[in-house]
């Protein structure tokens, strides 16, 4: 312990495995989700309203469970259980997609995938707070969410691949259980930390703080502009994407994902948080505009690259910012919020912007996420000089 205090930049074991659990999950989970267009196509159902209802439905039942699972998790002596059971429920119902026949059965799937993402989010972050040391908990939320884009860039090179050599969709799919057991095991490794035990016994009903739930609510705001990435698939695929090159597009995204994840989370740790959050969200705002008005395939590709440093520079900010926010035996609660404000517009964000894209196209429906992201911005301003000193030192 204490050369892990005189070393920041060495990351505790416990950060170390949930990367990889993470990656482990995300290979297994984005094998899936760059095909979903073409199994819905195969259905009849291609059109940009079911991608919404499937992905926007999926987050938004996750998000219902964040808010529940990240509260017991501070009631609980250990946080481990609840991560072990939300891989492992994940791990057995996604090979079940090989049985679909209709698209109400991808939305069963989905929803029920989306159950152990919801039961596992909140803990594990908690998790990740509790073993971070201070000065190094955007590095250690920065490296979780660069492992977890490194599964994302595997999973479509393996599905482009797997496409290429004549695999079906469904052999692809029952492929996934592999990766997804590797994960489970992994977190099985996991040790929970002495001190959980003590925050456990001080867990009360007690409310998070003010300043936190206002942060939280304008994370909301953002979030109902923010339209599942696949719509950004199907801009692709009416620009004369072929369908192989869909994966590739997934797995290029996630390559910038991983690597401005890890700088992103460095830098965290060195300048204001919400400086960081800001600069990502315009990134954000001006690459939605872009999507919104570009008519070029290879335009559009380099607009993908840009895109993925809005990730990178949001992510561990936003949840090392979180844990400076609230005591530490109320952080599974404090993540459950943040995760359940991010969630739970995910559902009206998904049907807006796919009935948008339905009626008026893709400019409408993205432009209007660049507006909201633009909106959120605004308020993320106000939010930090409400209270001047300490902002000032996030």
């Amino acid at each position: 312990m204490a050369e892990q205090q005189q070393n920041p930049l060495e990351l505790p074991k416990n950060a170390v495995r949930l990367g990889w659990v993470s990656l482990w999950t995300d290979l297994g989970a984005e094998m899936m989700a760059p095909l979903l267009p073409m199994l819905l196509a195969g259905m009849g159902s291609s059109g940009a309203t079911w991608i919404g209802v499937i992905e926007g439905g999926a987050d938004g039942l996750a998000s219902l469970l964040k808010r529940y699972s990240g509260r017991l998790s501070d009631r609980l002596p250990r946080r481990k259980p609840l991560v072990v059971a939300g891989y492992g429920l994940a791990s057995l119902v996604r090979p079940l997609m090989t049985l679909v026949t209709a698209p109400w059965h991808v939305l069963a799937i989905r929803l029920t995938d989306r159950v152990g993402k919801g039961i596992r989010t909140a803990p594990r972050d908690a998790l990740l707070a509790d073993c971070a040391h201070k000065g190094q908990e955007g590095r250690v939320f920065g490296f979780q969410r660069s492992m977890d884009h490194a599964g994302a860039v595997g999973g479509p090179l393996v599905a482009a691949g797997l496409l290429h050599l004549g695999w079906s969709l469904p052999a692809i799919f029952a492929l996934t259980i592999i990766p997804s057991a590797f994960a489970v095991i992994e977190a099985m490794r996991i040790e929970e930390p002495e001190a959980k035990q003590r925050t456990a016994q001080a867990a009360t009903s007690q409310p998070l703080p003010g300043r936190l739930r206002s942060f939280v609510w304008i994370i909301g705001l953002f979030a109902l502009g923010n339209s599942p990435d696949a719509l950004l698939l199907l801009r692709a695929k009416e620009l004369g994407a072929p369908a192989a090159a869909l994966p590739l597009l997934w797995s290029g995204l996630h390559v910038v994902k991983v690597l401005s994840s890890r700088w992103g989370g460095a830098w965290a740790d060195r300048v204001p948080k919400t400086r960081m959050v800001l600069s990502g969200w315009m990134v954000y705002a001006l690459c939605y505009l872009a999507f919104a008005q570009v008519a070029d395939l290879h335009l559009l590709v380099g607009i993908f690259a840009f895109y993925g440093l809005y990730h990178g520079l949001c992510e561990p900010a936003e949840k090392a910012l979180v844990k400076e926010l609230v005591p530490a035996e109320l952080r599974g609660q404090a993540y459950g919020a943040y995760h359940f404000a991010t969630g739970i517009a995910a559902l009206p964000a998904g049907l807006l912007a796919g009935w948008l894209w339905q009626h008026y196209g893709a400019p409408a429906a993205l432009g209007f996420g660049a507006a909201v992201a633009a909106a959120a911005s605004a308020l993320l301003v106000v939010w930090q000089r409400a209270d001047r000193p300490q902002s000032a030192q996030l």
